[in-house]
């Protein structure tokens, strides 16, 4: 596990800049928390390529850019090839010379094989930068579901690339100014989604793409996708139960390499349970599990982790935390979270990130599982959406949407009214908007009522256009293998995953995915969808695929995710930040929200007339991520006026 960054200059004569290795250095200095152990760097002709480890496999050897034999291919990798080792195998029949026990060193060999084609052959989540000197040719790939995260841009004739944007910040030719498109699809979504950044003019390269700069050119490709079509015929329940779990098995198996301590991140909930009970059954040594309790009783989950724990006889570790501490936390987000990300699970994601750590170096969780096997209650909602559609519009807007207005104001996780509320406000829009907007922030009406003339004039309000060209790219046409679809692309990789990875790094913790081997997303996208949804039951197969083996309780608990007291906080601990940094003096000199419209969602907030948490917490850590990275208003204009 690393951080990686460098430069290739679009011209390949153009000579590297004077102190280019000074540059390079400096650039890794702003990720040595993804990699505390060691850093590797190279400047060649027209390229550079520098790296910061984390050491997990093959701690003395390992060290990076490796090379093929004559040095010509170069390659720094951040995260892990799990698959390293049969490649190697192959690849030294093919008459392969290696010098490490490194996964890293089956990158360049197997580009001399395969060519951009290599990325097929990788099981893996990575993100990784080859520069072949003889052809002066880039190459940039990033896994099949955005495990690892890899940002670019192009400023003066260089093409930039780094695993993180405040590494690009480093170079004296990147300029931090915003991105107003990219502003609105975070108030919708929570998160900025790939191509896009914050930024104006650093990119994203989404998950299973490529990008190549050759003889000037800049082309980025897809290499895979995942398909929806049913298998004919489809197995039965009991063969497709034992399919999967030989499947998670092997992954999760192949997830237990490593030359340092490891663990699992365990809830008690269905998948980090299934993760746990897998590695108790392939390793020969006790497995650490790991969680985090809160004293507030609606957002702990500590009590199912223990059990789940004593049944499966793990060394189980526990840190209990008050939702206070966790609050202190808050303000130091935008030094470390150099995109806006107002998923709140991000603190709790945090501060298990670094309990663990004291522990272990590599850790195992259930990311996916929800995405594979349809765990979200949105799934049904769609389902329950379409008959409500069916109740005539003078019912809805008379009686029952009124009386949804009514319902007492609660700030427990996952309240009634607050569900509710939610659901009702999704109706109103198509299916793709809705279910954005039942997992997101702002809708379009309240973006009108949010941002200023000047940005909605000067960006583009059809949000959800990407998302609904990804729905018609489905190769489904069952509603919730759409959205599975659609969660697998935008929310897993953009929200989940993310949050993963900056918690994780923060403090140089690696944590990896069993769920998302792509043998087991295959199988479980081609299998038929009742077998994912069935009625009210979520992750159907899965939970039957695992009875055996874990509490009975676990398959019958409900879907709870990793929350926060987010909505008492901004009444109590964070009101003061809060009402800092979101005064009207602030945001009328930013010049990008309505200053009145803010205050009023705060003052509602406060009296308890309504539940603003979502959009109260997404204007937050906008606000902690502007601070930090953007420093001045002016920068704000200048983007906005390059639209004009």
């Amino acid at each position: 596990m690393c951080g990686i960054t460098g430069w290739a200059n679009l011209d390949a004569r153009t000579p590297p800049p004077e102190g280019a290795r000074e540059l390079l250095h400096s650039m890794c200095e702003r990720m040595v928390h993804r990699g505390p152990d060691s850093e590797g760097l190279m400047v060649s002709g027209s390229a550079a390529l520098g790296m910061r480890r984390l050491a997990i496999i093959d701690l003395v050897t390992g060290e990076q850019p490796t090379f093929n034999e004559d040095n010509s291919v170069a390659v720094i990798l951040n995260g892990e090839i799990y698959n390293y080792r049969e490649l190697r195998q192959d690849l030294e029949k093919r008459g392969h010379g290696f010098r490490s026990q490194s996964d890293t060193e089956v990158l360049p060999h197997l580009y001399e094989e395969y060519g951009d084609g290599m990325v097929q052959y990788l099981n893996g989540m990575f993100a990784f930068a080859l520069w072949d000197s003889k052809q002066r040719r880039l190459l940039l790939a990033r896994d099949r579901f955005g495990e690892k995260p890899l940002y670019w841009a192009v400023f003066d004739g260089t093409l930039l690339f780094a695993s993180e944007p405040k590494v690009l910040l480093a170079h004296p030719a990147v300029k931090s100014s915003l991105n107003l498109e990219a502003l609105r699809h975070y108030l919708s979504f929570d998160y900025v989604p790939a191509p896009l950044t914050i930024y104006q003019g650093i990119h994203k390269l989404p998950a299973a793409h490529t990008l190549t700069l050759e003889d000037g050119k800049i082309e980025t490709r897809s290499y895979w996708c995942l398909s929806y079509k049913t298998k004919q015929p489809p197995p039965n329940e009991n063969e497709a139960a034992e399919h999967l779990r030989g499947l998670l098995a092997e992954s999760v198996r192949m997830r237990l390499v490593s030359d340092v301590p490891l663990g699992v991140l365990l809830s008690g909930g269905v998948d980090s349970s299934t993760i746990a009970a897998l590695a108790v059954r392939a390793s020969s040594e006790p497995v650490k599990t790991f969680s985090i309790s809160f004293a507030e009783s609606s957002f702990d989950e500590s009590g199912y982790a223990r059990a789940v724990a004593k049944f499966l006889g793990t060394d189980h570790h526990e840190e209990r935390l008050s939702a206070n501490l966790a609050a202190n936390l808050v303000g130091e987000i935008g030094s470390w979270m150099d995109e806006p990300f107002s998923d709140p699970s991000l603190v709790p994601t945090y501060l298990l990130s670094r309990f663990t750590r004291k522990h272990v170096t590599v850790a195992l969780g259930g990311d996916g599982g929800d995405e594979l096997f349809a765990g979200y209650p949105m799934y049904r909602g769609h389902r329950w959406a379409e008959n409500y559609s069916r109740i005539p519009h003078s019912l809805r807007a008379r009686v029952i949407e009124p009386l949804i207005g009514l319902l007492p104001v609660k700030t427990k996780n996952l309240s009634f009214d607050y569900k509710a509320t939610r659901f009702i406000a999704g109706t109103k829009y198509d299916r793709v908007a809705r279910h954005h907007i039942w997992f997101g922030s702002f809708n379009p009406a309240e973006q009108e009522m949010l941002l200023t003339p000047e940005v909605l004039r000067n960006s583009d309000p059809d949000i959800y256009r990407e998302a609904r060209q990804m729905l018609i790219e489905c190769d489904s046409s069952d509603v919730v293998e759409q959205m599975q679809s659609l969660d697998t692309r935008l929310y897993l990789a953009e929200d989940i995953l993310t949050k993963v990875d900056r918690a994780s790094m923060a403090v140089s913790l690696e944590v990896r995915a069993p769920f998302l081997d792509p043998r087991v997303a295959e199988f479980a996208a081609s299998l038929p969808a009742n077998y994912k949804l069935r009625g009210r039951k979520t992750k159907y197969i899965l939970k039957r695929a695992i009875t055996d083996f874990l509490p009975p309780f676990v398959a019958r608990r409900g879907k709870k995710g990793f929350g926060v007291p987010v909505a008492e906080w901004l009444k109590g601990k964070l009101r003061p930040l809060a009402r800092d940094l979101l005064s009207p003096e602030r945001v009328r000199k930013a010049g990008v929200f309505n200053p009145d419209y803010v205050t009023k969602l705060q003052d509602e907030h406060e009296r308890g007339v309504a539940n603003h948490r979502k959009l109260l917490w997404t204007l937050l850590m906008f606000e902690l991520w502007h601070e930090s990275f953007i420093e001045t208003p002016r920068r704000i204009e200048t983007s906005v006026n390059s639209r004009q």
